[in-house]
Formats: structure tokens, sequence, C-alpha cells
């Protein structure tokens, strides 16, 4: 039994639960496609999937007790000793289907349908469980690895944030990403993600714009410092990226960036923002929560068993 990563990672000794449960319920013989997800209340945790990527075994254990995994299977590449790579994804998800006829939780099967306005409906109501929107496969399409043959439909909104500092690119000293911040109901500045995603040429004249914003010697910033706020970046590693360096140069939180995003996970973007521009016209403290839009809640346990 092996679980790896899309860029073929090793995740198994992460989930032992996901191990346990896949095993006692799927085939002997099978590869699958699928994700692994935590259901935290009615919703998706992506934190608390985050905290599983622990060197400590015990730690790893425990925190399969208080907070189990599930799995959720997309597809079947290959069931005992055949391959189906090469069948229609027609055929693969009615092999699928049959695979998995027994299961129960915490394994599942993730819903389909080829009716229009069900898979409209569910764009709209699932996004409250903490999905990011619908996937649509061509029903006649082999499965194709390391390729985009299928269809994201995800939820696209913007949001103005504070910029409270920016990563250096890998490649040098150039913008990488920008870091956002929105204020809460507090009056804190908290972290929310990054907007990347720049021409090298933008990069570059990043750097200059964002030079009137430095931070002047010994002025205090609200992520660095004892009294800093409860999410703010820092230089500790990715979870996922042990050798991606987290550290960021701040900037006065005085300038705002309008960005999109298709979702937020708890109080930060799921994903990394898209840089959209600078809105000089607004203030920086204007920029909180309040702005966004919050789907209406759905029961996770509803989406996963339908």
């Amino acid at each position: 039994m092996e679980l790896g990563s899309r860029n073929e990672k090793p995740l198994t000794r992460y989930f032992p639960d996901v191990v346990e449960a896949v095993r006692a319920q799927l085939p002997e013989r099978c590869v699958l496609d699928g994700e692994i997800v935590i259901a935290a209340g009615k919703g998706l945790d992506f934190e608390a999937l985050l905290q599983r990527i622990h060197p400590a075994d015990s730690r790893v254990r425990m925190l399969a007790e208080t907070t189990p995994a599930s799995f959720v299977a997309f597809d079947l590449l290959a069931i005992d000793g055949e391959s189906l790579v090469d069948q229609p994804f027609s055929v693969r998800r009615a092999r699928l289907e049959e695979a998995l006829a027994a299961a129960a939780p915490p394994v599942h099967l993730t819903p389909a349908t080829d009716d229009p306005a069900l898979a409209q409906e569910w764009f709209h109501l699932f996004e409250g469980a903490g999905l990011d929107g619908v996937v649509a496969k061509p029903t006649d399409a082999p499965y194709a690895p390391d390729k985009r043959v299928m269809f994201k439909v995800k939820h696209a909104r913007t949001a103005d944030c504070v910029v409270g500092g920016y990563r250096l690119h890998k490649s040098g000293p150039v913008v990488g990403s920008l870091v956002l911040g929105l204020y809460d109901d507090s009056g804190a500045l908290q972290h929310v993600g990054v907007a990347a995603s720049f021409p090298m040429t933008r990069r570059a004249e990043l750097v200059e714009e964002l030079a009137p914003y430095l931070l002047e010697p010994g002025q205090p910033h609200p992520w660095l410092g004892d009294d800093a706020a409860d999410r703010a970046p820092g230089g500790a590693p990715s979870r996922w990226n042990t050798g991606k360096d987290m550290s960021f140069v701040p900037l006065r939180p005085e300038l705002v960036v309008e960005v999109a995003y298709d979702h937020m996970e708890g109080a930060r973007f799921r994903h990394t923002a898209q840089f959209r521009h600078f809105r000089v016209d607004r203030d920086a403290q204007s920029c909180t929560y309040e702005q966004l839009e919050r789907p209406v809640r759905f029961d996770l346990s509803t989406v996963l068993g339908s």
C-alpha cells in the first residue's frame, strides 16, 4: 500500500489512518487517482491536512486519531493486473463504481453526473463545504498523466488586500510574490496568502515600485516582533517544500492591491492569488474580511454521500 503526491513524493507515513481504511476496503491490486481530505465540522480543513506533514511518527499517529483523514476516489487506473489508462473515462468510471460499490467512510467515491443542471447546482452549493468548484472530464478521453485534459471550473472573485511585504524570487533580487493581509475584527492585520505569476520584467519593476514602502530603521511592523498578528508569514519552511525560503521583505502596510482568488480556506486564500492592479485610491485600513463573499455552509458528508 503506497500513497504518493502528484509529483511522486511519498505520503504513506503521514496518513496511517488512510492506509488502514484503503487496504481494508479496496480491491487487493489496484491503482487509484484521488485526494486525501480532512473534514472539520461541515467543511474541509486544509490547515489540519498540512499538520500531518510532520517528521515525528508519534505526532502523526496522534493527529490520525484526533483529526482523521478520508480518501476520495476520482479515477481507476488499473485493477487486478489490468491497465485501464487507455480506456475512455466512461469505462474507467463504471469500473471505479463497481470496485467501490461496498466502500464506506472514510473511503468515498466522488459524485459524478452528466446533467448540466445538476452540475451547476453542485458548483454553487458545494462551495460551502470547502470545494473549489467542479471538474469536467471528457467521457471518451483516456487517462493522461501530467497533462491537463480536464477542465477545472472554479469560482472567481476579487479582494482588495494590504501588501505587507514581498518575497524574493528564486532566480535573484526581484519580487517573487506579494505577501497579502486583511484586517480582522480586532484591527489586527492577518496574513491571508500571496499573489504571484509576474513576468520577469515586471518582477524587477516591482522592486522599484515597492521601495518607497520599505520600513525605516526601528519602525514596527504588524508581522514582526512579540506583538505579531496571530497569522503572520514567517521564516519556517513549507511543509510541502522543505527547501522553500518563506522569509519576506517587510513593507509599511499602506499599499493596497486588488487580487483575484477562487476560494477561502478558513482565514486565508486556498491557492495563490492573482495580481490585478494596485489600488492607490483605497485606504489600507479599509481592507477587512467583511468584503469577502461567504458561501452558504454545506455539510461535507452530504457532498461525499451523494
